[in-house]
């Protein structure tokens, strides 16, 4: 027989392992003849169905775990244009994005997911694991003779995602306390250039003080983990090195975007490759504040050379072209005209003395003794 009583119900303390969240009543007719004296009564069986999931999952934890020990506290300063278009992908990563800046960015902190401050002295006490300056470059010294570190963990890293080195490697090593830990990077890239993806990209960085520590190295690591995980082209290099080449580089194509720009540049309907090229070049330069630019070349020692250079190498191309052009100029002024004889010509010339020019054989003139070619 299946039931013998009128209702049977597994109850939870009966089957303490599992986790119940309703019943569901089944009413099921009992095996017995009907009584036709009385009316037919039809019991119930109580079920508890799980729909709920286990009271610990093992998988949920183990993804829980791992993004707790590779995620960091980063608090950026600056979250303007670069520092939103650095959080984005950070916050991705799942690391925990605290902001400050001159300018109130609450709304918008809020629908990227990040914690913004408007004083720097509540953003320190929540101790992030790193500082990361995203300033412009002119403001940096000021920013740093203000900031309150001694509401920080006292080996803090500090870095910089400036287009500059030696400038902030220099500014952290005078005002940092000797305890925090350096970390100078420049990520080659912008909202712009990089905006469907970093893979290939170059990231600059230098470990200018990193603590022997396990747990400081591997902050560190956790943090350059980041781009290499994007797919960033890893160089490490020093900041002396980072500036000899990008003033060749970035300070070079910076000048000729603006160049570019004040000429006026425009599409056209037969546009080549290499004009698209240089389309390109002020889109991706104009966006850029000038106070950028002005950065990259008051504070990069070899920015004023590269502009010298680049000043030289214009005047040359210009003395080549009016030169060709002045060649050319000459030769049709001075060519034969109606056929004239060239000897002719000469023929008809003076000396002082009133006497007639000889023509010279084989292009050769004869002064006092010497012969002199005529095409000197």
């Amino acid at each position: 027989m299946l039931l013998s009583s009128a209702t049977r119900s597994l109850s939870p303390q009966s089957l303490p392992f599992l986790s119940f969240s309703h019943s569901i009543s089944l009413p099921l007719p009992l095996p017995l003849l009907p009584n036709p004296c009385r009316p037919t009564r039809f019991p119930s069986f109580q079920i508890s169905c799980i729909d709920a999931a286990q009271p610990f999952d093992y998988e949920s934890h183990l993804k829980n775990h791992y993004i707790q020990s590779t995620s960091l506290k980063i608090a950026i300063l600056g979250f303007g244009n670069f520092g939103q278009f650095l959080s984005k992908t950070f916050l991705r990563h799942h690391h925990t994005l605290l902001a400050y800046s001159r300018t109130n960015y609450t709304d918008l902190a809020n629908q990227l997911g990040v914690s913004f401050y408007s004083d720097p002295n509540d953003l320190f006490e929540q101790h992030p694991d790193v500082v990361l300056l995203s300033t412009s470059i002119l403001s940096t010294e000021t920013l740093l003779q203000k900031l309150p570190f001694q509401r920080l963990r006292r080996n803090t890293l500090f870095v910089d995602v400036l287009s500059v080195k030696e400038f902030p490697r220099n500014l952290f090593l005078k005002y940092l306390p000797p305890d925090f830990d350096i970390l100078c990077t420049h990520p080659m890239f912008g909202p712009e250039s990089a905006k469907a993806s970093w893979a290939g990209l170059p990231f600059v960085y230098d470990k200018v003080r990193i603590g022997d520590e396990e747990n400081r190295v591997t902050r560190c690591d956790k943090f350059l983990g980041i781009f290499e995980k994007e797919g960033c082209r890893m160089v490490e290099m020093s900041c002396m090195e980072h500036d000899k080449y990008a003033a060749g580089s970035q300070f070079v194509t910076h000048t000729m975007g603006r160049v570019l720009e004040k000429f006026g540049l425009e599409s056209s309907p037969i546009n080549t490759k290499g004009y698209e090229t240089l389309l390109n070049l002020v889109e991706n330069t104009k966006g850029d504040s000038f106070d950028l630019y002005y950065g990259l070349f008051m504070y990069n020692q070899n920015a004023l050379e590269q502009l010298e250079r680049l000043d030289m190498a214009f005047e040359s191309i210009k003395k080549d072209l009016f030169g060709r052009l002045h060649e050319v100029y000459r030769k049709q002024l001075f060519e034969d005209n109606g056929g004239v004889d060239k000897k002719m010509n000469l023929t008809q010339k003076l000396l002082g003395n009133g006497s007639l020019i000889e023509p010279p054989l084989d292009n050769q003139w004869k002064y006092e003794g010497q012969i002199i070619n005529s095409r000197m």
